[in-house]
């Protein structure tokens, strides 16, 4: 049986192939939006944050013969955890990660952390979207809503917990875009052009995590972009294709099957 951390559309994909080829899988989110969709397309899911510790008990007591983490690139504790919680508990650990790519374009400027990418967009000024999701929301609402001639746009999930977050850190209703993508190259464009956009920053997510088409529209509107670079992380195994996972589980555990 295997333990496999999910999330976003292409983990599930890969999740769904490594059932289909034969094996007993779960599958764990940490919303229950993600976990619906888990189940609508057939997989088991567990729903819940899990620590180091709670991947060992899982592992022992469910008898899991293996991690796989195709978490988002920049779920940087939930891979920490998964990486710890296996080798404590003596299972192999294998990492799906999206491809990365490199970006080059004058307009698009890399940065290595959350709090690098506040105090260049407070430089910056203007209007600032963030598509950087909920969880970091106040390292740039602490540095950025006090600052004169800047307007916050926060670009987010519509969930309940994001909108009582961004009332308590202050950031007024008219400055949130609560919706859900995939969004296509035209659809940023107008969302650029709505709110007068002059910078945008975003996180190397990689292709399936439509970078590209916030990156394309910004870039033929002169939009500036602020890029977080994606978590160092020693994972080991790492993979970026489907096939090298399946053959990493095969070899692991076949007579699973």
């Amino acid at each position: 049986m295997i333990l496999f951390l999910a999330g976003t559309g292409d983990a599930r994909a890969l999740a769904l192939m490594i059932q289909e080829a034969g094996y007993k899988i779960l599958t764990t989110v940490v919303t229950e939006n993600a976990g619906k969709e888990m189940q609508k397309a057939g997989l088991d899911v567990y729903v819940g944050r899990l620590t180091n510790e709670d991947f060992v008990k899982m592992i022992q007591t469910q008898g899991f013969k293996a991690v796989v983490d195709a978490s988002h690139p920049f779920a940087e504790e939930a891979s920490k955890n998964a990486l710890l919680g296996a080798k404590e508990a003596n299972v192999p650990y294998i990492r799906y990660e999206r491809e990365s790519q490199t970006y080059q374009h004058k307009g698009i400027i890399m940065v290595d952390s959350y709090e690098e990418a506040a105090q260049l967009a407070a430089e910056k000024k203007g209007v600032i979207m963030l598509t950087t999701g909920s969880k970091t929301l106040n390292v740039f609402t602490s540095r950025l809503l006090n600052e004169p001639d800047t307007r916050v746009i926060a670009r987010m999930l519509p969930r309940k917990d994001n909108m009582e977050k961004c009332e308590a850190l202050g950031l007024p209703q008219k400055d949130i875009v609560a919706i859900q993508g995939p969004f296509t190259k035209e659809f940023n464009r107008a969302l650029y052009n709505q709110y007068g956009v002059t910078t945008m920053v975003t996180k190397e997510s990689g292709k399936a995590g439509s970078v590209d088409e916030k990156l394309e529209a910004a870039i033929e509107l002169g939009i500036e972009t602020i890029m977080i670079k994606r978590p160092n992380i020693q994972y080991g195994n790492a993979y970026s294709d489907f096939s090298s996972i399946l053959t990493s589980i095969d070899a692991i555990c076949k007579e699973e099957k």
